[in-house]
């Protein structure tokens, strides 16, 4: 038996709960891991309200919370190729496992092992922050010296993206509250106040022609002011909200399998991708950890040390 935290049915915060529960059986093409990080997410919370199908595997409840995680492989199950009892690996929880627990199971095809001189708490935040600030700015795939509003650049894919994008040499704006404005400055981007400041005239005075390309973190009406920053509307990718195409822009596509996680792994450890973790908090103190990034007051990445 071992301890994990998730949830006895859909709603917020008050059906949340610790329980103790078996070590899950690896079914074919999963790998049973004793975790050691797992990252937090705004995803987990939102499959926790019930708001999204198709992520639990028809697991039953009581839920664990959680999508992505680091640890070691215990047990393999049928048709695992690549991993083997041991290896410290990453990935996601894509069958409803859930990664707020002492074990969990992940799927072997979205699972990597953790290279040499790559920390678990690092590679805990890349399967989901990680590989999404690569695939939406490949997606752009915007050439060095271009511009690129990044809206809502405070959180963990936020963070995430900007840092990358400097990297390939990208001049980056960010929009976030007040209290964003140290953790985005300290990866290079220029930062727009949205709480102090009209972010439309700030944005055009610092890019007067207009954004090579936008990635929006925030959705809804911010999404909707931003977009018309960008010189070409199919240059706007939003993470979160799957209305852009109304306005011109797309969705991000997600890579999740195994090779894009390696990909993410190789930029964390030439600094490209490092994330900024900001609170690490032990798993009994997991809901503090959620309710930081449910409330949106979360700068950069939180992330739950288990082990």
């Amino acid at each position: 038996m071992g301890q994990a935290w998730g949830f006895g049915r859909y709603g917020g915060p008050e059906v949340q709960e610790f329980f103790d529960r078996p070590d899950p059986v690896p079914a074919r093409g999963e790998v049973l891991i004793r975790v050691e990080v797992a990252g937090v997410n705004p995803l987990d919370h939102i499959l926790r309200s019930g708001l999204v199908d198709g992520l639990d595997g028809g697991r039953p409840f009581p839920r664990v919370l959680g999508m992505e995680a680091a640890g070691t492989v215990l047990a393999r199950g049928e048709d695992v190729d690549g991993l083997e009892v041991g290896d410290a690996v990453f990935g996601f929880a894509l069958t409803g496992g859930g990664t707020y627990a002492e074990t969990t199971v992940l799927s072997a095809p979205h699972t990597a092992r953790v290279p040499d001189g790559l920390s678990a708490t690092v590679a805990a935040t890349l399967p989901v922050a990680g590989t999404t600030a690569v695939d939406a700015l490949d997606q752009l795939g915007l050439p060095a010296g271009a511009t690129v509003l990044v809206n809502g650049v405070g959180g963990g894919v936020g963070l995430a993206v900007a840092r990358l994008a400097v990297g390939r040499g990208l001049r980056v704006i960010g929009t976030g509250s007040s209290a964003k404005r140290d953790h985005a400055e300290a990866v290079g981007v220029r930062f727009v106040d949205y709480t102090a400041e009209d972010v439309t005239a700030a944005a055009r005075e610092l890019v007067p022609d207009g954004f090579d390309g936008i990635v929006d973190l925030a959705g809804g009406a911010s999404l909707r002011t931003v977009a018309p920053l960008a010189r070409d509307p199919r240059d706007v990718i939003s993470v979160g909200d799957m209305s852009v195409p109304e306005l011109g822009g797309r969705f991000v596509e997600r890579r999740i399998d195994r090779e894009n996680l390696e990909r993410a792994a190789r930029l964390a450890l030439d600094g490209l991708l490092a994330p900024v973790i900001t609170a690490v908090h032990p798993l009994s103190d997991a809901p503090a950890a959620l309710a930081t990034v449910e409330g949106g007051h979360a700068s950069g990445k939180v992330v739950i040390k288990v082990a």
